[in-house]
């Protein structure tokens, strides 16, 4: 069977989506190494071919999550030896938060002339799910047939087109079947609603606002090039999109690689089904079980609720994100065989994470309660539940809405650095 060549995927600040990147390049056969934001800086992309530098991987994926703290990760000495990869035959892929990295704005990579479109309303932040997608034919778009590909997006960012040679992929064309915003499913809402909405209240869910946005793209950088997608087409069990996603691999690495789904990712199923010789730490399998049980708890009071298999959805408000972040990455960690430097890592950080733990989820659980409590007595005794202390405890556990923190954000950095170190030998 033909090797298909090592990838470098960039796992400073992706969570859950450096997660997803990680297992759909591994399910797809590839060899697959883990890199971060230092590495970059001190040269991990390049391999010594006499005197001169040469990438030492045709393709770098950064997967979703924010491009903010990616660029904060790779400093300018990492973005220099990015960009200095790609000019020098490197291939780029980026997803969602990756792909924003790579445009043109204060803290981008500028491989590709295109900035990020600002928001003039929330709502154009708050899209999840799949997509109808209006393919473009050309050498990096696989044939689909005159058929629509259904592609997913969660909570995307927006091009902004400024021109310069940039070729588009994909538009935006109407969403799917299992389209949200927020927590509200368009599927379930009667179509002449909508109409009603726009007459009675100004409000407008139809996303009709997408239609016809650029959704992927793609361009050259010197020697090399970038495809930057605010479509996941990492996710699992979603055929168009890992469809296509085969065939970019096939472009951008000159591989061969065959069409196929990634498989479902369920985060509830038993971890210990892992690798051969797994043998996690024990402490990690208790907290996972409390981490489950906290979201099942958060789903019974109806602020959580099942999206996929891999994903919990959340009523607006809520760090449901951040939850999923770790739930995805205490499951990863105990599916993994680990290395030496990882059992090292986690020996010395156990005890101040069992700490931590112990904290974040006997207050996590009053805290879930607390709103459910505060969201029932709104309507007749709206000040009955202290908002204001809500919102510091939020901050307590969970750190900013955005980039994380907070107690939850101490424990989300000592599983994602027992996960890096479980790859290294």
């Amino acid at each position: 069977m033909h090797q298909l060549p090592p990838i470098a995927v960039l796992w400073d600040y992706s969570h859950i989506w450096g997660l997803m990147a990680w297992r759909a390049l591994r399910a797809l056969g590839f060899p697959v190494r883990l890199v971060k934001g230092n590495d970059i800086a001190h040269g991990a992309l390049f391999r010594k071919q006499g005197g001169a530098a040469e990438p030492a991987c045709p393709l770098l994926v950064v997967p979703g999550g924010s491009a903010r703290l990616k660029a904060g990760s790779l400093g300018e000495d990492g973005k220099r030896a990015i960009r200095d990869y790609v000019a020098r035959g490197g291939r780029y892929l980026g997803f969602c938060g990756g792909a924003g990295l790579a445009l043109s704005h204060g803290k981008g990579l500028e491989l590709c002339p295109w900035a990020r479109a600002s928001y003039p309303e929330r709502i154009l932040h708050l899209i999840s799910g799949h997509v109808q997608a209006s393919p473009c034919a050309g050498d990096f778009t696989p044939d689909w047939q005159g058929r629509t590909p259904s592609l997913p997006v969660w909570w995307p960012g927006r091009f902004h087109n400024a021109g310069g040679d940039v070729e588009v992929l994909a538009r935006y064309q109407a969403p799917d079947s299992d389209f949200w915003i927020a927590d509200i499913a368009l599927s379930k809402v009667p179509r002449h609603v909508f109409a009603e909405w726009r007459e009675r209240y100004g409000i407008n869910l139809t996303a009709d606002f997408l239609k016809g946005s650029e959704l992927i793209v793609r361009g050259s950088f010197g020697e090399g090039g970038y495809v930057l997608s605010y479509s996941h087409l990492e996710t699992p069990e979603s055929p168009d999109a890992n469809r296509w996603l085969c065939h970019l691999l096939g472009k951008l690495t000159g591989a061969r690689v065959p069409e196929a789904v990634v498989p479902a990712w369920d985060l509830f199923a038993n971890p210990w089904e892992g690798e051969a010789g797994t043998n996690p730490p024990e402490a990690l399998l208790y907290w996972l079980g409390h981490m489950r049980e906290l979201m099942e708890l958060g789903a019974s009071h109806r602020l959580f609720f099942r999206r996929t298999s891999w994903l919990m959805g959340w009523q607006p408000g809520l760090p449901g994100m951040l939850c999923d972040n770790l739930l995805a990455a205490m499951h990863a960690a105990c599916r993994l065989k680990p290395a030496p430097k990882a059992t090292a890592y986690w020996q010395g950080i156990q005890l101040e994470f069992e700490e931590l733990a112990e904290q974040f989820f006997a207050l996590t659980e009053g805290y879930l309660l607390a709103v459910r409590l505060a969201n029932t007595l709104l309507p007749t005794m709206p000040g009955a539940v202290d908002r204001e202390g809500l919102a510091k405890e939020r901050d307590r556990l969970f750190g900013h809405p955005m980039s994380g923190g907070g107690v939850l954000g101490a424990m989300q950095a000592m599983v994602d650095e027992y996960v890096f170190l479980c790859q290294e030998s």
